[in-house]
This record gives C-alpha cells, structure tokens and sequence, in this order.
C-alpha cells in the first residue's frame, strides 16, 4: 500500500508559494489515492492537473499501482482544516455539536481551534411576556463538533 505521509509530503511541495493548502488524503486499501486542496477563492481544475501530473511524476507505478484522484474540497461538505473555517469568517454556516444540536449563523472568528457562530435566537427576557429575537454567540471547539459546513444560499 502506499504511504500517505510520502503522498502527503509531495502535495505539500507541489503547494509550496502557492496559495492552496491541503484539506486531506485518503489512501484505500485498493490504492485509490484522493487528495483534497482548496483555496479562499475557488480551485482551478488546470490546477488539480498539475498537482496530479506532479504526484504521477514522483510516484513509481512499476512499484506499486494506483488510482489517483485530485479536487477541491467540496463547496457543501463539513470543514476539515482550520484554514477552510478561516476562509468562511463573515459567511452563514450550520454547526451539529457533539451533542446533536444544529447551530445555523454568521461565522464570526476562528481563533487557535475555537470559533464562534452567531446565531438568531428566541430569548426569554424579564419583563416580557414572549420570547425576543437576539444575536447570541455560540463557541465551539473545532475538534469536538460533528461537522461545521457552509450554508449556500441562493438569495
């Protein structure tokens, strides 16, 4: 099987004074290798095929076969790396926490593995017989909710 930290290695020299980064790669037990990049303004496909071309040139397929697939992170799929939550700050994203509970709001910062989401939400407030619609923040820890995404919308 081939190595992940050797196929992870070239992508991280293929990415060098690039403004990618690296969200993952997953290496299947039949050799499927899938690498994940991204960048804060979309990936080019032309750029998919360099790196995929880089990593074909730096592997041996006389040695070991493979499958090798290479595209961005998905618009619609959870976050996975920090910079990806780094790059959604101002935007509307929905959180399921380690709980079970969905959190829908305004991505509002990311410091060291916290964020925070501010979220609209019905509040109890003394002196008033119903509810009142409030902007309260919510922090998380990157590592200890089920997913954060980005809610796309079509407004």
């Amino acid at each position: 099987m081939i190595d992940k930290n050797v196929v992870k290695s070239l992508v991280e020299q293929w990415l060098e004074g690039k403004d990618y980064f690296l969200v993952d790669v997953a290496i299947s037990v039949d050799n499927k290798i899938v690498v994940e990049i991204d960048h804060a303004d979309g990936v080019w496909i032309e750029d998919c095929v360099e790196l995929s071309r880089f990593i074909e040139d730096h592997l041996n397929r006389d040695e070991e076969d493979f499958e090798l697939e290479v595209g961005s992170a998905g618009l619609g799929q959870p976050f996975k790396v920090r910079q990806q939550y780094e790059n959604f700050v101002g935007k509307e994203v929905e959180v399921l926490d380690a709980g079970g509970k969905k959190y829908k709001g305004l991505l509002s910062s990311v410091e060291g593995n916290d964020f925070t989401v501010i979220c609209n939400e019905k509040v109890k407030v003394e002196g008033k017989k119903r509810p009142v619609l409030q902007e309260v923040a919510h922090t998380f820890q990157m590592d200890q909710v089920k997913y954060t995404k980005y809610l796309i919308s079509f407004k």
